[in-house]
């Protein structure tokens, strides 16, 4: 059986993640590829408590930077191997909204932490398993967080940082596309939703062909 593709979706808060997933399930379905949509952190029964632990424990003690950086890649490590990787050996495709990408730059850029100790975590829990393909959704940090407050939704423990965080977080993710150039997708989410879903459209179109070459 042929091994099923997994691709990522990456952005910082408010560049239309959940919109964009929505697309690529259409398109994909369009195309008769069948995918499983899944989310970091979570994707599992025991990785879905992690991410409450991680997003919405009500608790006044501060968590630890190291904390939250081994809390992510514990529910990864859950996800990957109770959810990743199944799907991709039963040929499905893996859509992730979020995955490694995530860590170097929300714990590594926002928070600041040494990137050898998430290379370190990486090499252990994810090894080779990365994905075919990742689209980077990168849209200005206070138009996202603009774009965020609309949604009127309650913010969880890391939506609450502050804009310096965020402007950190955008620039390690553009960081590791200018270092995986074939691998990560950059699609300006500051333009119209049209505009977004095209280029993603674009995106995608090459990944297929790329596939059937």
């Amino acid at each position: 059986m042929t091994r099923g593709k997994f691709i990522s979706i990456e952005g910082s808060e408010g560049a239309g993640k959940s919109t964009a997933l929505q697309f690529i399930q259409q398109y994909l379905a369009q195309a008769q590829i069948e995918a499983v949509v899944t989310r970091e952190p979570g994707g599992t029964a025991v990785a879905e408590d992690i991410r409450q632990v991680l997003l919405h424990a009500p608790h006044t003690e501060t968590m630890l930077a190291e904390t939250e950086l081994l809390l992510m890649f514990a529910g990864r490590a859950q996800h990957l191997q109770h959810c990743i990787l199944p799907a991709l050996q039963k040929g499905l495709w893996v859509i992730s909204d979020r995955y490694v990408d995530a860590s170097y730059a929300y714990q590594g850029g926002g928070r600041g932490m040494d990137k050898a100790n998430i290379q370190w975590l990486e090499q252990w829990i994810v090894a080779s398993h990365i994905p075919d393909l990742t689209l980077l959704l990168d849209i200005d940090a206070q138009l996202g967080l603009s774009r965020a407050e609309k949604r009127g939704a309650q913010k969880d423990r890391i939506e609450q940082e502050k804009i310096d965080f965020f402007v950190r977080v955008r620039e390690a993710y553009l960081e590791r596309a200018k270092r995986y150039p074939k691998r990560i997708k950059i699609i300006d989410a500051d333009q119209s939703l049209p505009d977004v879903q095209a280029a993603i459209k674009h995106e995608l179109d090459l990944f297929i062909q790329s596939i059937h070459a």
